[in-house]
């Protein structure tokens, strides 16, 4: 009976809401099947975006430069990111076109790392 009541008054211990580095151990099953979807979810994307970057990069380079257009445009509804974002975010692109030009990895990150 003294084990079960430790295990008890440990476990309710656990539960407070002051903040911690692990959070609620009664609900880490919980986070750990969340956080596996999320990346599930967040591979998948990437997948197509790098699929995408490959396929049409010599466009994609052109839509930098000129500040925009369609290509562009489905790379960032294939990434998710959010409309107000990709002005700003396409004048960061042009500012490291160089970059982009040769490193088709590298636009994959850049298009993701703004992604919703």
């Amino acid at each position: 009976m003294r084990k079960f009541t430790f295990v008890f008054l440990t476990l309710l211990a656990a539960c407070s809401n002051e903040a911690n580095h692990v959070g609620n151990p009664l609900l880490l099953p919980l986070n750990a099947l969340g956080t596996s979807l999320g990346n599930a979810v967040y591979n998948e994307r990437r997948g197509k975006v790098e699929v995408f970057v490959k396929t049409n990069h010599p466009a994609l380079i052109a839509d930098i430069q000129r500040g925009g257009g369609d290509i562009l445009t489905q790379a960032f509804e294939i990434a998710d990111v959010p409309k107000p974002i990709r002005a700003p975010h396409t004048l960061q692109l042009q500012s490291d076109l160089a970059l982009y030009s040769n490193n088709y990895e590298a636009l994959i990150v850049a298009i993701m790392v703004v992604s919703g």
